[in-house]
């Protein structure tokens, strides 16, 4: 029997719209890792693979300003995706992933997902739909940070 036991995150957007049986399912093909305080999940530019769900613990996303400047954009705690673009795009990370707090995240590769969608068509539809929803609010309140910051920086 599996670790993994996504029906305490229905809730999350990852899973909205789909049926209990569904999410029950998809315990089948999440992976899970324990990873410690100060580990890192993934780096800027790196090649991306797998989307995280976050089970507990914390997260901060961050990225490169300069060689040696990190920023910190969020941190992210229990039931938050990070990685989704991982799923539908080979590209690079936008973004630096390090554990804040002892974690344990369920992730889905993308070769996973991959077989999935093609074995399960609609399933695969959906989480794909859910990933795009999930990634276009975060350029929304991204762009409304950036235009904040611009106001700021303009005096306005």
């Amino acid at each position: 029997m599996s670790d993994i036991d996504l029906t305490d995150l229905s809730d999350s957007p990852l899973f909205k719209g789909l049926a209990t049986k569904e999410i029950e399912y998809l315990n089948s093909v999440f992976s899970i890792r324990k990873i410690a305080e100060g580990k890192t999940v993934f780096i800027e530019n790196m090649s991306g693979e797998a989307l995280y769900l976050i089970k507990s613990g914390t997260v901060q996303i961050s990225q490169m300003l300069a060689e040696t400047d990190e920023q910190i954009m969020v941190v992210l705690g229990a039931g938050d995706i990070f990685g989704e673009l991982a799923i539908i795009d080979e590209g690079p990370r936008a973004s630096t992933a390090r554990i804040a707090e002892n974690a344990i995240l369920y992730g889905l590769e993308r070769k996973t997902f991959n077989s999935l969608a093609s074995e399960k068509p609609r399933l695969g539809l959906q989480i794909a739909m859910n990933i795009m929803k999930i990634f276009i609010g975060k350029m929304r309140t991204a762009k409304k940070d950036y235009r904040t910051m611009l106001l700021a920086t303009l005096n306005r």
